[in-house]
């Protein structure tokens, strides 16, 4: 059994189009110049594959493998079957421990997040009604329906964000 640990997370949300992966690309390297490690959980609405039919792998889930895992010279992949969405604190308890978790997504359930907001992209806010949501990224000057407790930086100053990331990870306790 596991021994349980806090695993610092923290979240990046937005509508689609908005920038969290290309604002993700920019801090990775970043945290890894200030000697920490992260990880990343991308959280996606749509189905994903990686399997293609006919494979093995696609023949050990399809007859009945609950986990099938891909190993190959540079790297694996854990495939688990699930009947209902994962939680995020059970994805976190799959992964190693690392300096800080970076969750794209799961902002429902993320206890802290970053909002990129692009008005460019022709979409409203999420920090307007997600409690979550503490800071927004953004590359506009005006800024509609502020909500207090709810800092609002430059999308392109990397090492704020990166700064104020670590401030407020959440402590999440797994199992």
């Amino acid at each position: 059994m596991p021994y349980p640990r806090t695993q610092p997370v923290f979240g990046i949300t937005g509508r689609s189009g908005s920038g969290k992966t290309h604002l993700i690309t920019r801090l990775l390297p970043f945290f890894r110049q200030q000697g920490l490690s992260v990880s990343t959980i991308k959280h996606t609405h749509h189905g994903v594959d990686m399997d293609k039919p006919g494979k093995d792998t696609f023949l050990h889930r399809q007859n009945g493998a609950s986990e099938v895992m891909l190993a190959t010279p540079e790297r694996w992949v854990l495939q688990h079957e699930t009947k209902t969405p994962p939680a995020l604190h059970e994805l976190v308890r799959a992964m190693r421990p690392v300096d800080l978790i970076l969750v794209e997504g799961f902002h429902a359930t993320v206890p802290a997040c970053l909002e990129v907001w692009r008005p460019a992209t022709g979409k409203g806010p999420l920090f307007p009604h997600t409690p979550a949501i503490i800071m927004v990224a953004t590359d506009s000057a005006t800024i509609p329906d502020r909500r207090e407790g709810v800092v609002f930086m430059g999308l392109d100053d990397t090492a704020t964000l990166a700064r104020t990331i670590r401030q407020h990870a959440f402590p999440l306790v797994v199992a």
